[in-house]
């Protein structure tokens, strides 16, 4: 009898034991990411490719927009591209141009002022002999005038001889003539001075002109630099255009379950509108959430196994207790419970815990967000 108690003792220690080794709930579900699928892009819908409930890899061409409208703004952007690529070329070419040009200039100017320097002192020579030509002129032409004067009255007292009289009128023509000539001589060589004078200032101005060559290099370089800014802008519009054409054949972002789809043939579409989910079913991508009660979590720390059980099907999988919440799912809820009053009743909290499957778990895709499932954690070995 003693030996057959201190046998029901001990077996009954062990399933003690074992069973404190584990803490389990019945309140758990699967857990997942559910991806929204929508436009990120307004446009008109042509075809749609699925249905709800069907499954699809990632990439799979979901929905197919009108691209209509968006090849035509791909072709405008590729058309902007090319005229501002050829703006930017002539500007470019242009650079070394103007600085050679500008140097020239310089060049040209200073030939031009030392040429005109010289025509105006050969102007001024012009002129000088020709003002001391003028006093000449005028001076025999006043002898000429004192020699008439004076033969008029003896001619015509028979004096002098008529003829000689004859002479000196004739001659006094002739210096009054000569007057003219040399007066119209030192006119045209005041009006070369002053042409000479003329063409030193224009050469000058344009020496300072072409002084300004840095600044014409530097806006030359300034406009080449803004055409090179316009050419980058326009590959940034046709990128986005290309981008938006691309946004027009709707893909899948996972592979999983079609659901909620809501978009239609024939419907217009803004973007951001969600037009369905796709739900994965890969192991790797859902989880569950355990809530267990606080008392429970003592010895609880992740990475500790755990049996999963799961209702639908009645088989168990393998995962591991991946992190604990920081707070209770009553803290999580809309409106947390305030217990500051004074009909305080104590309630155990539950907390949740997450649990991942451990790799291959799921290789018929069978597991369902939702589910119910019961966790056992190991917490001790």
């Amino acid at each position: 009898m003693l030996a057959s108690g201190l046998a029901v003792i001990v077996i009954g220690g062990i399933v003690y034991w074992r069973l404190a080794a584990w803490e389990s709930t019945d309140n758990a579900q699967i857990d997942g990411f559910v991806f929204p699928v929508s436009s990120r892009v307004s446009g008109h819908v042509m075809r749609v490719m699925v249905d709800d409930n069907q499954y699809v890899e990632a990439g799979t061409v979901l929905v197919q927009l009108d691209p209509k409208d968006y090849e035509v703004a791909v072709a405008m952007a590729q058309g902007k591209l090319a005229n501002n690529e050829a703006s930017a070329a002539v500007q470019l070419t242009t650079v070394p141009i103007t600085s050679t040009d500008t140097a020239s200039q310089i060049s040209t100017a200073q030939a031009d002022i030392e040429g005109a320097k010289a025509g105006f002192a050969a102007a001024e020579r012009q002129f000088e002999a020709a003002q001391a030509s003028l006093r000449e002129a005028e001076a025999n032409d006043l002898k000429a005038q004192d020699d008439v004067a004076r033969y008029k009255p003896l001619a015509a007292k028979d004096e002098i001889p008529q003829q000689q009289y004859t002479t000196a009128v004739s001659a006094q023509q002739a210096t009054a003539a000569a007057v003219e000539a040399a007066r119209a001589s030192a006119r045209a060589a005041e009006d070369a001075v002053t042409q000479a004078r003329a063409k030193i200032a224009q050469a000058q101005a344009e020496l300072q002109a072409a002084r300004t060559a840095p600044q014409q290099v530097s806006v030359q370089r300034s406009r080449a630099r803004a055409a090179e800014a316009e050419t980058q802008q326009s590959m940034a519009e046709l990128q986005q255009a290309q981008l938006n054409l691309q946004y027009t054949t709707i893909v899948a972002p996972v592979a999983g379950l079609v659901g909620r789809r809501s978009v239609q043939p024939g419907q217009n579409v803004s973007p951001g509108q969600q037009l369905l989910t796709i739900v994965p079913l890969d192991s790797s991508n859902i989880w569950v959430t355990a809530n267990f009660k606080e008392t429970q979590l003592r010895y609880m720390r992740p990475g500790q196994p755990v049996t999963i059980s799961v209702d639908a099907y009645r088989r168990t999988y393998n995962g591991r207790v991946l992190n604990i919440a920081g707070a209770s799912g009553a803290r999580y809820s809309l409106l947390p419970p305030e217990n500051a009053t004074g009909n305080y009743v104590k309630v155990v909290q539950r907390i949740p815990v997450k649990i991942v499957f451990d790799e291959g778990q799921d290789p018929e895709h069978m597991l369902r967000l939702g589910m119910s499932v019961e966790p056992s954690v190991r917490i001790r070995d």
